[in-house]
């Protein structure tokens, strides 16, 4: 049987840098997917492969299986309920099957996204036969949590297939996992970040993970607490293209800081107060549309003041302020969000904003050559399929 999941990606509504100086932030997942359908086959012990298909990028990998067991046995898979960190010799012993796929110079960073499903799969399914595919409607590298958000997916269907989550599959659609079994299914996303990332801080996966029903989550020195949006949201979300180097930008934040630190901690204080706030702002209810009008102008606000405080860090970029400048002129809120020097910005689309005119902000920003996405706040977590699905 087919077994499908599919992961949220992310925004950072507000404290992007400054959460790695002690300040509140505030992330949320949108209805923007990654999909990851895994068959596996019956094995015939002479031609049985595990093959890796990246549909959007026409990329395909695959390995016999008895390669991989050769290689991959000493580590004494499958541990499906332990989520385990890779080791440096089992890295090595990974990285070598994944260099023997030749993968081409110019996608030569999908390396660690491949190392990742190799260690996830073995791990949890063990040296099974199949044919892995995945699909997404994140674009890589721009900020939205695509590594994460593949992490998840990834975790969600190898746990399906080795009977770890509990689910009905005489059901039709997509079925929600288990909130037990959602902490299971973090913890091994995590562990697919940290071979992509290094030392991620977690707030991704955890997004894509939880993030259904309007669930949103508070970071602050270590702390993840979810939180719950008592109201819709929709944004604009401008790919401006532009890669950026994260490590290189938390870096300038921190040189910045030890030249003015006094100044630097203003900025960290300040962008905490606008996290607290504006989670205060999304879970008071709104009954009524004068209530929820006045609530969309206090995000407005704090975006705005947020994006201020991202300009004194100096992680904004020429293609941001183009997007930032472009918003303006029809009264739009925006920021970026992540960990700017380019990436994506965010624009705040209030529900009284006519069709009309965010038909004319997509033509105008679209002239400039970046890409733009409407997604909604608070996408459904991460789900399971079996079979068909749409």
């Amino acid at each position: 049987m087919e077994v499908k999941a599919r992961a949220p990606g992310k925004i950072i509504l507000s404290g992007e840098h400054a959460v790695v100086h002690g300040s509140t932030a505030v992330a949320a997942s949108i209805d923007l997917y990654t999909y990851v359908s895994i068959q596996v086959h019956p094995s015939t012990e002479n031609d049985d492969r595990l093959t890796l298909q990246l549909k959007d990028m026409a990329l395909a990998f695959s390995w016999p299986i008895g390669r991989i067991k050769e290689s991959l046995s000493s580590l004494g898979g499958p541990f499906p309920s332990t989520p385990t960190s890779c080791s440096t010799a089992s890295m090595k012993l990974i990285l070598a099957l994944v260099e023997e796929q030749n993968i081409p110079e110019a996608k030569i960073s999908l390396a660690s996204g491949v190392t990742a499903f190799l260690w996830l799969y073995t791990s949890i399914l063990g040296f099974k036969p199949a044919t892995v595919v995945v699909t997404s409607e994140l674009p890589l590298g721009s900020g939205l949590g695509s590594s994460a958000a593949l992490c998840v997916a990834f975790s969600a269907a190898l746990l399906a297939c080795s009977d770890s989550v509990n689910v009905d599959m005489k059901q039709q659609g997509w079925l929600i996992v288990g909130e037990s079994e959602l902490e299971l299914l973090n913890k091994w996303a995590f562990e697919g970040e940290k071979l992509i990332h290094g030392k991620p801080s977690g707030i991704d996966n955890t997004v894509s993970t939880y993030g259904r029903g309007g669930n949103m989550i508070k970071f602050r020195s270590g702390n993840l607490t979810r939180i719950k949006s008592s109201m819709p949201l929709k944004m604009l979300i401008t790919n401006t293209k532009v890669g950026r180097n994260t490590k290189a930008l938390v870096a300038g934040v921190s040189e910045r800081t030890l030249r003015h630190p006094d100044a630097m901690n203003s900025v960290f204080n300040a962008v905490d107060s606008i996290g607290k706030e504006l989670a205060n702002v999304i879970q008071t209810p709104a009954p009524d549309d004068l209530s929820l009008n006045a609530k969309e102008e206090k995000l407005e606000e704090l975006m705005e003041m947020n994006q201020g405080l991202l300009q004194c860090m100096g992680v904004s970029h020429a293609s941001i302020e183009t997007v930032l400048r472009t918003t303006l002129k029809y009264k739009l809120a925006s920021k970026l969000t992540g960990a700017g020097g380019g990436g994506c910005v965010l624009t705040l689309l209030p529900t009284l904003l006519s069709g009309t005119i965010v038909d004319k902000v997509i033509s105008e920003l679209e002239s400039c050559g970046f890409q733009c996405l409407i997604a909604g706040i608070g996408g459904n977590g991460a789900e399971i399929c079996f079979g068909a699905s749409s």
